[in-house]
């Protein structure tokens, strides 16, 4: 527990100093976080030295070299480009790769990298330096209330099959706690922003919240069916880089684009 505690410490320090520093160390940070992960999901389905996940790295990169170049619109001919060179290479290694290998190596691209880029994306929004938090508030601060909520209340299973912790009394009270962190973080910084942002951080924070439910369940889900306990050992008492941000990885686009469309 203390190991888990420390490394806890530590990872958060790291994510909060790329948030209030942003530019390159956040866009490093990204594609650091994207490329380890991507390395951990495809070990696990078996592409990591397969030509189709050398192919996803690499487009990893582009999608990245294009979003800090300021050019995000150019992202979905760069995911088009990365699955036009995917499918060409199933073509040239039929019947060694299926076209199971070619899904879930795009996958890769789109879960991993693409999905967590919306961090930096979302820095790169006005006022970013505040809207950026709100994507681990309603993830960790969830996940932290759900656990809370569900050790005191919990009774009522959500997906016994795949997490038997989980209940739906934490997952309620995951969401209300996420909501609740993002109205005070709103009330916190509305000065600085100029408006009153508390609608806006509460309802981001609550269906930030709702996602990463989704998140971490779908990790745990992709786990279970190749047989792991953890995608990796990189950080001590947490497993690997997908173990902390299976959960982040969905509230980020969420969360990015639901501040988009709120103004």
């Amino acid at each position: 527990m203390i190991v888990r505690i420390l490394s806890g410490i530590v990872l958060v320090l790291i994510t909060g100093s790329s948030l209030i520093i942003g530019g390159w160390y956040l866009f490093g940070i990204c594609l650091a976080i994207s490329l380890i992960g991507m390395v951990e999901y495809y070990r696990v389905v078996g592409l990591q030295k397969n030509i189709l996940g050398i192919i996803g790295y690499i487009g990893a990169v582009a999608c990245y070299a294009y979003l800090f170049a300021g050019h995000s619109e150019l992202l979905p001919f760069a995911i088009s480009i990365i699955a036009i060179a995917m499918l060409g290479a199933y073509v040239f290694t039929f019947p060694r790769n299926d076209i199971g290998d070619v899904a879930k190596a795009f996958l890769g691209v789109i879960y991993v990298a693409v999905m967590i880029s919306y961090i930096y994306q979302t820095r790169m929004m006005p006022h970013g330096e505040y809207l950026s938090w709100i994507i681990f508030i309603c993830s960790w601060g969830s996940d932290t209330f759900a656990y809370l909520v569900g050790v005191a209340f919990g009774k009522h299973k959500m997906t016994p099959k795949l997490s038997p912790k989980k209940s739906i009394e934490g997952a309620i009270g995951g969401v209300a706690g996420a909501a609740a962190l993002g109205a005070l973080f709103g009330f916190i910084v509305q000065g600085y922003i100029g408006k009153n942002v508390i609608p806006v951080f509460t309802i981001a924070s609550a269906i930030g919240a709702v996602v990463s439910i989704f998140g971490d369940l779908a990790a745990s889900a992709i786990k279970r069916n190749y047989g792991v306990k953890d995608y990796g050992k990189l950080i001590p008492g947490h497993g690997g880089i997908l173990d902390r941000y299976d959960s982040v990885i969905f509230t980020a686009p969420i969360v990015y684009w639901v501040l988009y469309f709120l103004g």
